[in-house]
């Protein structure tokens, strides 16, 4: 039997994002919701979600004692960063005049703009970006097993990761500009939109990762 940890550190919809999880994991499997370093230590594979802004972000995993522990467990099992679990890997935000991250990859997030524009058509987009947009897939990954090119999942941000790596990109999305809407290096997979909010796309790459060993095809 597998644990699943999805880490809590007091920012994001835990509870959908766990309920998703429960409902593809294999069976017997156990989802927990938790913020204790130990048991998220002893998980066989751990969900890094969030929402809101990146300095409370950073402030609550440091104030719960698991800055270490996303660390430790990033480097050796399945591990997936969910919209600001994602963004805080990197090493710095635009957000907040400035917040500095966990810096797990080299890279950037950057704010969308006051008011950018579709390219094609000139029409003002609304930030956040919040809605169903398509995903580009750049490289193959177990995660998108089963899951087409282009297909559409949901997003809410104000901003986007820039890592310094291309090759970590592994997916891209367009929004006035194209940005890096997953990226992925060995056993860390992450995605800025909410799998648990996309309908049976999002239950498709959690059924994948509840079932991923942390390897890639470039890994073996």
């Amino acid at each position: 039997m597998a644990v699943l940890a999805v880490i809590d550190y007091g920012m994001g919809n835990l509870r959908s994002v766990a309920n998703a999880l429960s409902h593809v994991a294999p069976p017997g499997d156990r989802v927990v919701v938790t913020s204790s370093p130990s048991v998220v230590r002893n998980a066989d594979r751990v969900v890094f979600p969030g929402q809101g802004a990146a300095r409370d972000c950073m402030y609550e995993i440091t104030n719960h004692g698991l800055l270490e522990t996303i660390f430790d467990v990033a480097r050796n099992r399945p591990f997936l960063g969910i919209c600001m679990g994602m963004q805080v890997l990197l090493e710095h935000s635009e957000e907040n005049g400035g917040t500095d991250c966990l810096g797990f990859f080299p890279g950037e997030v950057r704010y969308f703009g006051v008011s950018p524009h579709d390219p094609l058509t000139g029409s003002r987009l609304k930030i956040p970006h919040m809605g169903w947009n398509q995903l580009r897939q750049f490289h193959s990954h177990p995660l998108w097993s089963g899951i087409p090119d282009q297909t559409w999942f949901y997003f809410v941000h104000s901003y986007y990761a820039e890592p310094v790596n291309s090759d970590l990109v592994v997916a891209k999305t367009s929004y006035g500009i194209e940005f890096c809407s997953a990226l992925a290096k060995e056993n860390v997979f992450a995605i800025q939109c909410h799998p648990e909010k996309s309908s049976q796309s999002g239950l498709r790459l959690l059924h994948n990762f509840a079932r991923w060993d942390g390897e890639t095809l470039e890994s073996k």
